[in-house]
């Protein structure tokens, strides 16, 4: 399962690899400056799905279900992953 701290740093990596401040991406994601920063840097235990759901949006992400009987990803494979969705948006 991913972690709210785990998942607060691959929005940090997807937010500077589109070149968006925390400013900008939470004016785009409609929630505060405050929240983005405490996602990335792992200062939030709780943070509604809503919220979460808009950040992912405005980042175009989104999260995938799987069947918890399968091998948790690492943050390695989340983050090649990430590259991978990267790659295929910009040969769209």
């Amino acid at each position: 399962m991913l972690d709210l701290t785990s998942l607060g740093k691959l929005i940090a990596q997807r937010r500077r690899a589109l070149k968006l401040t925390q400013a900008g991406l939470a004016q785009r994601a409609r929630v505060g400056r405050v929240t983005v920063d405490s996602l990335e840097n792992g200062r939030t235990a709780e943070l509604g799905y809503n919220k979460v759901a808009r950040i992912l949006a405005a980042l175009s992400l989104d999260l995938r279900t799987v069947e918890a009987a399968q091998a948790r990803p690492t943050l390695d494979d989340l983050l090649a992953e990430v590259d991978d969705d990267q790659r295929l948006n910009r040969r769209r």
